[in-house]
């Protein structure tokens, strides 16, 4: 069958949703040398995040709390990898 729509790949946690959506989004990007998620502080894409949380929730989360997930995972990641060196 032809899909003319593209889908996300199946999530097990709202959280893992919202990563998802976030590294979509180009809101966090992961550190090369060690995989820590890190916020990019680019307000465009956390926009872009939060409205694909608005208007794509997963099927059996409301808006609303998809928003806030979103925005409880990006309060959860500081712009710097905890195992790099201070530069």
């Amino acid at each position: 069958m032809l899909m003319t729509t593209q889908r996300r790949s199946a999530i097990r946690t709202l959280r893992g949703w919202a990563i998802s959506v976030l590294q979509e989004a180009g809101a966090i990007h992961e550190c090369e040398e060690h995989g820590w998620a890190m916020d990019r502080a680019d307000p465009h894409a956390r926009d872009r995040a939060l409205k694909i949380a608005e208007q794509d929730p997963p099927s059996d989360v409301s808006p609303d709390d998809a928003v806030a997930e979103i925005c409880d995972v990006l309060d959860s990641f500081g712009d710097t990898c905890p195992e790099c060196s201070p530069r």
